[in-house]
């Protein structure tokens, strides 16, 4: 299942804090919880699983069991903050070596930010068109059945 916050913004291109962009935006599409402040965000689980290990390293795999190990963390948590990250379709599965095994791993989609970030728009506009023949559909309905009033 899709799913991602949208919010009116303004676009970040006016600083160059790379901490203040991320925590601003993974704020505004719903990944991190709003209201914590930077010095909180910065320090969360979430947060410095996305910037310390899947930004920092895009294309590289990342297993649930080596990303627990580095944030002193479970399993659970870790999963929870991947699985929302998923739904956003920013990550991906990706098989990763650990140890001479192959195992399930974890990536930014493509390994790239801004080419994950197409994926995301054209999930985003899939939705909208269908919200958008929903809504149709329901006027149409509403005139119908309900009458003009």
């Amino acid at each position: 299942m899709f799913e991602l916050n949208v919010v009116s913004n303004t676009p970040m291109t006016g600083t160059d804090d790379i901490n203040v962009i991320a925590e601003t935006f993974l704020v505004q599409i719903g990944y991190l919880p709003s209201g914590s402040g930077p010095s909180g965000l910065r320090d969360s689980v979430p947060y410095r699983m996305f910037m310390d290990y899947f930004m920092k390293h895009p294309s590289r795999g990342w297993t649930a069991d080596e990303l627990a190990t580095l944030l002193n963390t479970t399993k659970p948590t870790i999963y929870r903050h991947i699985n929302k990250l998923k739904s956003m379709d920013l990550l991906e599965s990706v098989d990763t070596e650990v140890d001479g095994q192959t195992r399930k791993g974890f990536r930014i989609r493509y390994g790239d930010l801004a080419l994950a970030w197409n994926f995301v728009e054209s999930n985003v506009k899939m939705a909208m068109d269908n919200y958008r023949k929903t809504v149709t559909r329901f006027q149409e309905l509403a005139k119908d059945q309900m009458g003009e009033r």
